[in-house]
């Protein structure tokens, strides 16, 4: 059996631990639960390292299991929010839950006959028959209101300077989650629970339960990664492209770089580290990025999808349009994502669309036309990284495929005309 607590420790994924959890896991197989709301149908890069650690736990030789929040998603949790979520109906609900394991299932192996294979649990199961009287006898009285009030969670929704408060329902969250805990340990024996640094009150909220009325538990809390409103890197590539995807961890920090390629890929230490020290040597060539992108780009999407993001990465900076030609419509407009676009109708492409009234006339890219005449005789503009001249005629053959035509002043002013 493999000692987890000190593979996550060596990658910078333990935040805080029950002091025994090493000693309890190199016992026996264990069983750990990561949970997840089902608030979109798709999972983002902010769920991952609670994914990884499932993962490592599995590989590890630990039972994982996935829960999805469906009864949670339906209240919304108050950690790291100064808002309410919107509350979700049990149709979406399940529709994301669906969607969300078939995304699990390329980090935890849900299908195999050993002991230790991936489960995939719903709150929602065990919790869409509990009355609210019983719940209030039967759990609530449980846990004071002090100590749910004492909660970094609650403490912040209530007291912030710009707070609207905190709803009952909200309120209520850290108890339905704490449930969960007790739910799993009687009908799983799990004894592990790992989530982000801002779930610790709630986790603890869990093992409290278990202590009152079970006794005996333990617990781990792993980093906080990523957003969960607003600006995701979602998984789903339909949400973020792999392209894009791609971009975001080739863009990485140096510093960012060295803790993430710990945490989001499965390379060995040793690995790991002649990986660190060859781009510690050479960091202009970004080693240790591209293989981050590299790794948790085919882990999430494909080899394929691999190779089509360095291809549409390279092409933005390859001197001829070859690649370029290549992309999909959708793929080109990412990789100029930011660069300034115009629309100019077939029409006027037929009926002979001149330098003059490409670069200032029709798009307005240059202020105006003696500025375009003038960067021409400078011999500044490209047109699909070709030098032009003044009296180029732009016709269907320049065409990118059979829609874009690239602008280029000088070696990083780019403009895109569309041909609608």
């Amino acid at each position: 059996m493999k000692n987890f607590i000190e593979e996550v420790t060596w990658r910078g994924m333990l935040h805080d631990v029950m002091p025994g959890t090493e000693e309890h896991l190199m016992e026996q197989m264990r069983v750990a639960y990561v949970g997840i709301d089902p608030t979109a149908d798709s999972l983002h890069i902010g769920h991952l390292v609670g994914v990884m650690l499932l993962r490592h736990f599995q590989l590890s030789g630990h039972k994982p299991l996935a829960l999805v929040g469906g009864a949670t998603g339906m209240i919304g949790d108050p950690s790291g929010k100064s808002n309410e979520r919107n509350l979700l109906d049990e149709a979406t609900l399940r529709h994301n839950q669906e969607a969300i394991k078939g995304q699990l299932a390329r980090f935890l192996d849900f299908t195999s006959a050993e002991p230790n294979a991936a489960e995939l649990v719903n709150n929602y199961d065990w919790m869409k028959e509990f009355s609210f009287l019983d719940f209030i006898r039967d759990v609530g009285k449980h846990i004071t209101v002090n100590y749910m009030m004492a909660k970094d969670s609650v403490k912040k929704r209530l007291t912030g300077e710009t707070s609207e408060g905190m709803s009952f329902t909200e309120f209520t969250y850290q108890l339905v989650q704490g449930y969960d805990f007790l739910h799993l340990y009687r009908a799983k024996k799990c004894t592990l629970q790992m989530g982000g640094s801002d779930q610790w009150g709630n986790i603890t909220t869990g093992t409290e339960l278990v202590r009152r009325i079970e006794s005996g538990i333990t617990k781990a809390d792993g980093t906080k990664f990523g957003k969960s409103e607003g600006g995701n890197i979602w998984l789903d590539a339909e949400r973020t492209s792999p392209y894009k995807f791609y971009q975001y961890w080739l863009n990485t920090s140096d510093v960012d770089a060295e803790k993430y390629i710990k945490i989001f890929t499965f390379l060995n230490k040793e690995t790991i580290e002649k990986l660190i020290a060859e781009h510690n040597e050479a960091p202009h060539l970004r080693a240790l990025q591209k293989r981050l992108a590299e790794e948790i780009t085919i882990m999430v999407h494909s080899q394929a999808d691999l190779e089509n993001a360095i291809a549409a990465s390279n092409a933005f900076f390859s001197p001829s349009m070859d690649e370029l030609k290549k992309l999909d419509e959708k793929t080109f407009l990412e990789v100029f994502d930011g660069v300034p676009q115009a629309e100019i109708s077939m029409e006027d492409l037929n009926a002979g669309l001149d330098m003059i009234a490409a670069l200032a006339a029709k798009t307005n890219f240059l202020a105006s036309n003696s500025d375009a005449r003038r960067e021409l005789k400078q011999n500044s503009i490209s047109l699909n990284k070709e030098k032009v001249a003044e009296d180029k005629i732009i016709t269907k053959e320049d065409l990118i495929n059979n829609q874009f035509l690239l602008l280029q002043k000088g070696k990083k002013n780019y403009y895109v005309i569309k041909i609608v």
